[in-house]
């Protein structure tokens, strides 16, 4: 049955006509879902008895209660969905009076990054715009989340056609009315693809990068042979990026393979001139991947030289890794 969760007004027209009703009743319908945030047809109450009896006969509204939960010590939320026939998680960050929610794209990924649990778990369906849309609708107060990242499970950008349409309600007047800022998508970067977003979307960019020579990052990373980061990088300086959209570099460390002061130069000649900024990200230990997580002096070294070399460079916080929630953890399966 087709959802409702995800179309435009002019998209609700016709779904209104299908069931006899008024044309206005498609701009209460989405004042209902992304306003209201409502989760079944019955809560809709200035729709007559009637039109919401038709709309549940033809229609799914789409929005689907979490199939688990868990908590981390540090406030880390971790939900389970069932979606595409899978399994698929959402996580969310609460830091002081900020709320992120790091959203799903896909029921796992076709990218095949060697250190990430989710490319091992092999690729299950691109998920619907609808799918996207009930990560921020059916977990625990939705009306406190200030910012979402497309970095959970799956490459956002292999799944562009229905990302576009969930940033589209995310930022549209007549839907949740957020400002693209409060929105970074992640990529290892699809080339046909991040243009395309580049070109038409206003949120900011997150590149996973992980490794500035091609010959050793295809090692981890096989997209690498199809799109090599020197080909994202010259493609993202054909953009301005002094204004208020952002472009930041995503970088896990590993032990021995990508820490090294050959490393951290390289990295400068990659990225210099380029108005970005590096996220060093800890790895979180997988089984049977021989690579450990980089000491914490040495990222604070690698980190030094980046900043002292015009490359502004932070480390990020790691949350959530006590219940699998933490950056490259996310397997789709519920916490036992």
């Amino acid at each position: 049955m087709e959802k409702l969760l995800g179309k435009t007004p002019e998209e609700l027209e016709q779904v209104v006509a299908s069931c006899g009703m008024k044309p206005f009743v498609a701009k209460q319908i989405a004042r209902w879902m992304y306003v209201s945030k409502v989760r079944s047809f019955d809560e809709m109450t200035n729709i007559s008895k009637a039109g919401r009896e038709k709309l549940a006969q033809l229609y799914e509204l789409g929005v689907s209660a979490p199939a688990g939960k868990a908590e981390s010590s540090d406030g880390t939320l971790k939900y389970l969905f069932k979606a595409e026939g899978s399994a698929i998680e959402s996580v969310v960050i609460p830091d002081g009076d900020r709320s992120t929610l790091c959203v799903s794209s896909q029921a796992g990924c076709r990218m095949n990054c060697k250190f990430c649990m989710t490319g091992r778990g092999g690729f299950h369906g691109h998920l619907q715009v609808s799918d996207i849309l009930n990560q921020f609708i059916s977990i625990d107060d939705p009306d406190r989340l200030t910012n979402t990242v497309f970095m959970g499970m799956g490459e956002p950008l292999d799944n562009y056609s229905e990302v576009s349409k969930a940033i589209a309600v995310l930022t549209s007047d007549w839907g949740f009315a957020w400002s693209p800022k409060r929105i970074t998508v992640s990529s290892i970067g699809v080339l046909p693809e991040l243009k395309k977003y580049l070109d038409h979307q206003k949120c900011h960019l997150a590149i996973s990068l992980h490794n500035p020579f091609g010959e050793e990052r295809v090692q981890m990373m096989p997209v690498e042979k199809a799109w090599p980061i020197r080909e994202v990088v010259d493609l993202i300086r054909t953009y301005d990026w002094s204004g208020q959209r952002r472009v930041s570099f995503e970088y896990t460390m590993f032990a021995g393979w990508n820490d090294t002061k050959r490393h951290a130069d390289a990295l400068i000649r990659l990225l210099k001139g380029l108005e970005c900024r590096v996220n060093l990200i800890r790895f979180h230990k997988i089984p049977d991947f021989p690579y450990d997580t980089t000491p914490r002096n040495v990222m604070e070294a690698f980190r030094d030289r980046l900043d002292s070399n015009g490359v502004t460079c932070t480390i990020r916080a790691s949350r959530g890794e006590d219940i699998l929630a933490a950056c490259g953890l996310l397997a789709g399966q519920a916490n036992k």
